[in-house]
C-alpha cells in the first residue's frame, strides 16, 4: 500500500534552455512565461540567467521547469558544452523582425546537436519560435518553409509568439514539455530494457554467447 501512495504523485526536474541570437526577445519570453511580466527595457543577458516554472501537469504530476536563458553571444564563446550539459528540451529563438537572425538558427540548432544529446543518444527536442509577431514580419518569415525547415532541421516544430502580446508562450512550453515526459518515459524503458540485456549477455564466456545465438 504504501508504495501504490508514493507513485501518485511524480515529480520532474527538466533542465529546458533558450537560445537564439542578441536581442530576439529570449528574456522577455522568459519572464512572461514565467511570472507573466513584460517590459521594453530589459538588459542584455551576460551569460547566463535562470528561471523556475512550477507545472501542475496533471493530478499526478508536477513538472519543475528550470529555464536557462543563455546570452546571444555565447555561441561564439566556449561556455555552451557546460550550459548545455543535462538540457532535456531547447527553445529556439528569433526575431521575425531582422531575418539575420532567423540565418542564425541553424547555427544555434547546430551548435545544440553537436554538444547535448538525450540518454539514448538522440538530439534533445527543440522548438522554434518566431517571436515578435506583433511587430511587422519581414519577407523570411513564411508559414510553409518554416515547416519544412523544421523537419530538415529536426525541430519538433514552430510557433508565432509574442511576448508582449502574451501569443503562444504557454502554448508553445506546453507542446515541448509534452515531448519531454515522452521522451523521459520512453529512456527509462530503454535502460531498464537495456540493464536487462547487458545482464544476460555481459558476463557469458564467448563459445556460451555463440551457442546462444545458433
Amino acid at each position: 500500500m504504501a508504495g501504490g501512495s508514493v507513485s501518485e504523485c511524480k515529480e520532474y526536474l527538466f533542465k529546458v534552455l533558450v537560445i537564439g541570437d542578441k536581442a530576439v526577445g529570449k528574456t522577455s519570453i522568459v519572464k512572461r512565461y514565467v511570472h507573466q511580466l513584460f517590459s521594453e527595457n530589459y538588459k542584455s543577458t551576460i551569460g547566463v540567467d535562470f528561471a523556475l516554472k512550477v507545472l501542475n501537469w496533471d493530478s499526478k504530476t508536477l513538472v519543475r521547469l528550470q529555464l536557462w536563458d543563455i546570452a546571444g553571444q555565447e555561441r561564439f564563446g566556449n561556455m555552451t558544452r557546460v550550459y548545455y550539459k543535462e538540457a532535456v528540451g531547447a527553445f529556439v529563438v528569433y526575431d521575425v523582425t531582422r531575418s539575420s537572425t532567423f540565418e542564425a538558427v541553424s547555427k544555434w540548432k547546430h551548435d545544440l546537436d553537436s554538444k547535448v544529446k538525450l540518454a539514448n543518444g538522440n538530439p534533445i527536442p527543440a522548438v522554434l519560435l518566431a517571436n515578435k509577431c506583433d511587430q511587422k514580419k519581414d519577407g523570411s518569415h513564411n508559414a510553409s518553409h518554416l515547416d519544412s525547415y523544421c523537419k530538415e532541421a529536426g525541430f519538433l516544430g514552430w510557433f508565432e509568439t509574442s511576448a508582449k502580446d502574451n501569443i503562444n508562450v504557454d502554448e508553445a512550453a506546453r507542446f515541448l514539455v509534452e515531448h519531454i515526459l515522452q521522451n523521459d518515459k520512453g529512456i527509462q524503458h530503454e535502460e531498464s530494457n537495456g540493464d536487462r540485456i547487458k545482464l544476460d549477455e555481459v558476463p557469458m564466456p564467448p563459445a556460451e554467447s555463440k551457442s546462444g545465438c545458433c
